[in-house]
Formats: C-alpha cells, structure tokens, sequence
C-alpha cells in the first residue's frame, strides 16, 4: 500500500516519533543525547517550531511540536540528516539509522495537548529507564525535568503547558505532577499513537460515508488525532491543496513556467530572477518564485535550493517571505 502524503501546515500540532531501524539504538550514551539536543535547539529557532513535550530513550523518541511557518517536514528534515552523519561518522557505520520515516500525527489540541504531555513525559518510565517516577523528575534528556523545576532550557515552551494547569507556575507545577502520576496505571495508550477507530471501519471514506456521530469520539490513524469534525476539516483542507496542485499539474504549470511568471510580473529576465543578488527588486521576485514552487507546485526546498543555487535555509525563510510579498501586492499565480 503507498505511504499516504504527510498533514503538514504552518501551526498544527503534531505527535512526531522517531524509531532507530530494527530497533537498533539511536542513541549510544549520553553525549550522541547531548549532541541530537543540540541540533534540535538551533533548529526550533530557525524554522519557528514550538516544542511543548519531549523524551529521548535508546532506540526512540517522542517529541510534541506546534510547527513554524515551513511546516513540521522542513525540521525533521534538517534534524535527522544531521544527526544521521555525526552518527555515522562517530561509530563508523555506513547506511541508514532511522526506521522508514519519522511517525507524525496531527492533534486536535484542546482533547488531547495534556494527555499527549504526560504520555510523552511518561515514556522513560514505561521503558523502564528509571526505577520510580522521582527518577524522571531528575532526567535530564525529557520536558518533564523543565516542568519539575530541575532542568533548564530556553527553547523549551514550560510557560504555554503550565498555562493549561494554572495561573502561577508553583501552583501549575503541583497540579501537573499530580496529573502525571494519575497517568502511571494508564499504560501504553496506543490510542494516542495512531490506529482504533478509523481502521476498523475501513478507512477515512468509509468513515467520512458513514458521518459518524459525536459519540463517536476518538478518530485516529497514523496522520490524525481528534474527533470527526477536526478529521474532516483537515482532509477537507490536504484535498484542497492536492486538488490545487493537480490543477496546476494539469494546465502544465512546473518550476520553468512558474518562472516565467515571475518574470512575466517584475519585467525582468529568468536569468536575473535566478541569479545571486542583493538588489531588492531581485531579491524580491526570488522571493516570490521560491513561495510558489514551494507552495503551489510542492516541491521540496531541497529541490528548489538545487535549482537556484541556494541553501535549504535560504529557501525556507525565502518562501516565509514571498507569502507576505503575494499577500501585500495580491499577485496571482494562474494569470
């Protein structure tokens, strides 16, 4: 069965695990932690990514992300590869290290934001890395130590979660201990990590056929988490952008004639839009190229960097800007 394409859109919140193939482990000792760490704290900065839960155990990990204006794929991307040639290069192995690609799931965050922080906080001490819960409060490679007062990181969001159990952080505090030790008897929660209803009703059609009724609560698979109306608006929204592209695909529009358009709006050549330059108006129009390869057409930032001769980075804050330049001057791809 193919893969089915990822949800992914500026803000959404999302459920990302990473598993080390043939549950190999992907973290050898505290120093690979440290380094995977790292990365991940230049990288939420850079690509405006918010994490709310984390937890790195040997071969896994869970991570809570509300994600910046590139999408969540543009971060996982960046993070993975990195840390995918520092282990490598460290162990002297050759091949892949991560199994398939990295699990995300879309959450509807006011059901589910608390209960995927304790299930996520919780994963050290249902692998059995501690031996009691005042062990988590002191471990260092998870959110929950920033919430317990006993670690510190700047790029860790503490503030927005505390805001869901209090007002003041000592009173937040306590009540989020408590509600992380209500979780212990709760097990795995698979339900919190794709799969139940949808499948055994044969999939999001006959699902979406069916108009399930609000009792009918919990709806998830391996791209979405949340009731029947969140499940619809998002399929609703990922059909529109896929249509759209097929729409495109179709008049023979692609990255040369998107180009030409570009060209076409600033009365300049291709060869000036692509070239290296600091002239605003250049600037400007390449700005507006990269938004429309990337949003529009869909194609990766890799390929449109390649293309253009510039940096994966580059292109990421060169679509941010082109969005604002589409939106301020009302240009239109489709003349």
């Amino acid at each position: 069965m193919p893969r089915k394409a990822r949800l992914d859109a500026p803000g959404v919140l999302h459920h990302i695990i990473i598993r080390g193939i043939e549950r190999r482990n992907i973290f050898r000792d505290d120093h690979d932690k440290d380094n995977f760490i790292d990365r991940l704290s230049v990288l939420l900065s850079e690509t405006k990514t918010i994490c709310y839960a984390w937890a790195l155990m040997s071969n896994h990990a869970h991570f809570l992300f509300r994600s910046g204006d590139t999408g969540i794929s543009n971060l996982m991307r960046r993070l993975l590869t990195g840390y995918a040639v520092y282990f490598n290069r460290r162990y002297h192995r050759h091949g892949q290290l991560f199994q398939n690609r990295y699990k995300s799931i879309v959450c509807q965050e006011d059901i589910y934001f608390k209960e995927l922080i304790r299930y996520i906080h919780l994963n050290p001490f249902r692998a059995k890395l501690l031996p009691d819960i005042e062990g988590l409060n002191e471990y260092p490679y998870s959110g929950h130590s920033v919430l317990t007062g006993k670690n510190k990181l700047e790029w860790y969001d503490a503030e927005y979660v505390f805001s869901y159990f209090g007002r003041k952080v000592s009173e937040a505090r306590k009540r989020y201990i408590s509600y992380v030790k209500e979780g212990i008897g709760q097990g795995r929660r698979p339900e919190l990590v794709g799969g139940g209803l949808i499948r055994s009703l044969g999939g999001w059609s006959e699902a979406k056929r069916l108009r399930l009724k609000s009792q009918d609560r919990v709806k998830g698979d391996e791209r979405i988490l949340g009731e029947s109306e969140f499940v619809s608006g998002l399929l609703s929204q990922a059909n529109e952008k896929l249509n759209r592209r097929y729409e495109l695909k179709g008049l023979g529009y692609d990255f040369e004639k998107v180009s030409r358009r570009v060209s076409s709006l600033y009365g300049m050549s291709e060869d000036e839009i692509h070239l290296k330059s600091r002239n605003r108006v250049q600037v400007e129009a390449r700005d507006l190229l990269c938004y429309w390869a990337v949003s529009e057409l869909g194609m990766s930032l890799t390929d449109v960097a390649r293309r253009l001769g510039m940096s994966q980075p580059g292109v990421g804050y060169a679509v941010k800007r082109g969005k604002n330049i589409a939106g301020t001057h009302d240009y239109r791809l489709m003349e």
